[in-house]
């Protein structure tokens, strides 16, 4: 154990290390928050991978796909994954062109000041889980490692405090060389491990593929009924489209080198997500064949699914493995968290207060980092509270993007490919669908306490009084809006 300890304290200094370098190249906030627009195509794979390959991935997703089946997992990966192809097809070229700094940017030049001021606090607001759920995930992670010895709490603080150092510094070139070094742990650490995993079983890979099909483990469409139909294609589109208005995806695009790399890094990168999701999902599966102790102990009442896989890990491996794994599930993490804690930072620092306070470029770079730290801080509150509540990582990320769903996409989407859409149109749009949302998921709330549901999933409703917004009040007010480029 004393090995690992040092493993993960020297690959955090490593990290930092890593940080600082990157911010010698950072003069100015377009490098700070796009890596100056140069990164190649295989930074590019790289970092659009890492948007969503994190805590979930590793953690979460396995141990829902054990209790649920394919079915339970249709917001991530197929979501989240084909959310980044969506980009790559519909949206990467169009908002390229317009040599935007934000995904912010778009809502002010498109549609103004009103519009870019409430969609940005939307997205920031909408950050909290995601990143919460990948210092929760550090946390877990150190004290594992370390036998309780450092409790969940404080290994929150510790990771976040790593994540925080490299991505105060260095920006999106912090984040774009560390996602690359950490998709290479990732990538060799994880499938290593499913390979010892497969020739522990007498069936090799097909042995756990035969047991999980016994055992319908790859039922994935729903029920034909409605309301099972509704909440399928409700939970799909929360991450499928409710992702796409997200700064953490829209600096990867537009740190690309040029169009076709921003095009094709992000269909690359989305559709190798989806693929790779499967390894750790399959090495979870394989682990509670080798030891049913871990599936008898965590899926029980009081256990915690997530823990099943490190727990394998940490019992049952060799001490190289140990460190390969460790490695791999600590690169995603803190790949994933650096950038999503940068995405809201720089909408905050250039939606929010440069307008605001009149800042020129100097000084919006520091306001940059400064809301780094500051994010950084309410993240770590909301992470203690929601794993006070007794919420997992999964429904952390799951539940992230309903507020942009019903509030961001529906303006992006028009805004982009409807000529007529109109800044009332937009305001209308995130009125109806985000209150509309929110009325029906409070009522929804109470009629689960009562072991009911509404038949129609509150962010559906919300999606589809959005469009009715942006329709109807673009129409009745046609002739207030603004010019957009490319």
């Amino acid at each position: 154990m004393s090995t690992l300890i040092i493993f993960v304290v020297l690959y955090m200094i490593v990290s930092v290390g890593i940080g600082l370098h990157a911010a010698s190249r950072v003069r100015s906030s377009t490098d700070y928050v796009l890596a100056g627009r140069s990164l190649p195509i295989y930074i590019t794979i790289a970092t659009v991978f890492a948007t969503w390959f994190g805590s979930e991935a590793i953690l979460g997703m396995p141990a829902t796909f054990m209790e649920e089946g394919l079915g339970g997992i249709v917001a991530d990966p197929f979501g989240a994954g084909l959310c980044l192809v969506f980009v790559g097809l519909f949206f990467a070229a169009r908002l390229y062109r317009m040599k935007l700094l934000t995904i912010g940017d778009f809502y002010r030049n498109r549609f103004g000041r009103a519009v870019e001021v409430l969609i940005s606090i939307a997205i920031c607001i909408s950050y909290l889980g995601w990143v919460s759920a990948q210092i929760v995930a550090l946390g877990l992670t150190i004290n594992l490692i370390s036998d309780d010895v450092v409790s969940l709490e404080l290994g929150m603080v510790i990771g976040l405090t790593v994540v925080m150092l490299y991505t105060i510094f260095g920006g999106m070139w912090s984040v774009a060389i560390m996602d690359f070094l950490q998709m290479m742990i990732i990538l060799g650490g994880l499938l290593i491990v499913a390979w010892l995993v497969a020739s522990r079983l007498d069936g090799g890979y097909m042995e756990v593929i035969d047991h999980a099909a016994a055992h319908d483990k790859f039922d994935f469409w729903p029920e034909l009924n409605l309301a099972a139909i509704l909440a399928f294609i409700g939970t799909f589109v929360t991450l499928a489209l409710g992702s796409i208005p997200q700064q953490d995806v829209f600096q990867r695009v537009m740190s690309a080198r040029d169009e076709k790399t921003a095009v094709r890094g992000t269909v690359i990168g989305g559709t190798f997500y989806i693929a790779f999701c499967f390894i750790p999902i399959f090495i979870a599966y394989g682990a509670t064949l080798l030891d049913p102790s871990l599936l008898a102990v965590n899926m029980a009442e009081g256990g915690d699914p997530q823990r099943i896989l490190p727990e394998f890990i940490l019992n049952d491996v060799p001490m190289p493995i140990q460190i390969v794994f460790f490695g791999a599930l600590l690169s995603a993490i803190m790949s994933t968290a650096s950038g999503t804690l940068l995405a809201p930072s720089a909408i905050l620092a250039e939606n929010i207060f440069k307008d605001a306070f009149r800042l020129n470029d100097k000084q919006l770079l520091w306001t940059l980092r400064g809301s780094v730290f500051v994010f950084g801080l309410v993240v770590l509150g909301y992470a203690y509270l929601s794993t006070s509540a007794g919420l997992s990582i999964f429904e952390m990320v799951e539940n992230a993007y309903l507020v942009t769903l019903c509030g961001a996409f529906v303006p992006l989407a028009f805004g982009v490919y409807w000529k007529r859409a109109t800044n009332t149109g937009a305001l209308v749009s995130i009125a109806l669908g985000v209150t509309t949302w929110a009325v029906l998921e409070a009522l929804n709330l109470q009629m689960l306490a009562n072991d009911t549901s509404m038949l129609v999933p509150p962010q559906l409703a919300g999606l589809f009084m959005a469009i009715v917004g942006m329709i109807a009040g673009s129409l009745i007010s046609p002739l207030n809006s603004q010019k957009v480029t490319g």
